[in-house]
């Protein structure tokens, strides 16, 4: 994620030749957005997802039940942000845009990255999401996503933040697969950092949520912490605009670096997947709990 979201003026003006080439690019993005009428329809936010599950894998939230916390989650808000979306690469136009993030601008949003395969990180994050929204439903939890679909474009991310101050959300998760140097390993929260007169009164509280997610993670998925970025598994971003902008509790986990071998082979696998929602969900019943 890191090594797409800071570029210099000629090397976005290559990105965006290679996306208009049809090429993917090979970084994770975390880029905001300003102009909510750059987003199309399809990019609205949603709070019934379909299952977005290739045929033969589990059902979200189709893993034991004894797995995940038993703790109710009645009346509860949740937004679940599912990192990048399947059309953007067919838009540079859009995504490129430079938005509004309070203390600079980015991009709109990026392609995200993949594996050495080409297991996308906007395919894995909608399937995560997608598992992760049926076991919050299922606590009774109501939960909004930020898309609708994985074949739309955006929506922008500081109109992912404002989704979910919209919704009023009790937390806010953006689920992220990072394209880190292949030697480097493990997963990482990404907590907000200050940025005055904007996100003052979440950082405690996001702070609390980074916690519990981190170690409801671990706990259940036995990822390590990132040996690459962060301490003890979080890092601390002032570059965010869905941190920024948000003025809710909310941080990003970047579950894995999808072009190390061995998270790639957890990420890749719906059993991985399901082992994951089922750690964030955990995450969630300690935080509201």
């Amino acid at each position: 994620m890191r090594y797409s979201t800071v570029r210099s003026g000629r090397a976005l003006s290559a990105l965006v030749m290679t996306v208009l080439a049809g090429a993917a690019l090979s970084a994770c993005g975390t880029g905001s957005s300003s102009a909510a009428s750059a987003t199309p329809p399809s990019a609205k936010a949603s709070s019934s997802q379909p299952a977005g599950i290739a045929p033969g894998e589990p059902s979200p939230g189709g893993g034991s039940p004894s797995k995940a916390s038993k703790g109710s989650l009645a009346g509860k808000v949740i937004v679940v942000d599912p990192g990048h979306n399947g059309g953007n690469a067919k838009h540079p136009e859009i995504i490129n845009k430079q938005v509004d993030i309070y203390n600079g601008h980015k991009a709109c949003n990026t392609t995200g990255t993949s594996t050495d395969d080409n297991y996308s990180e906007h395919e894995f994050t909608w399937d995560v999401a997608n598992r992760l929204a049926k076991i919050l439903k299922a606590k009774g939890a109501k939960v909004v996503m930020t898309r609708s679909s994985d074949t739309g474009v955006g929506p922008c991310v500081d109109e992912r933040a404002r989704i979910g101050n919209r919704a009023h959300a009790d937390a806010v998760l953006a689920i992220h697969g990072d394209g880190a140097p292949a030697k480097g390993h493990g997963f990482h929260i990404i907590e907000p950092a200050l940025i005055k007169g904007h996100n003052g009164a979440i950082i405690a509280p996001s702070k609390r949520l980074g916690g519990d997610m981190r170690d409801a993670f671990h706990q259940g998925t036995g990822i390590p912490y990132s040996t690459y970025l962060g301490k003890d598994g979080i890092d601390v971003r002032s570059d965010l605009g869905g941190l920024n902008v948000s003025t809710r509790p909310a941080v990003f986990i970047e579950c894995g670096n999808m072009r190390n071998p061995g998270d790639a082979a957890k990420m890749k696998s719906p059993q991985g997947r399901q082992q994951m929602a089922e750690a964030l969900a955990n995450g969630f019943v300690k935080f509201l709990g």
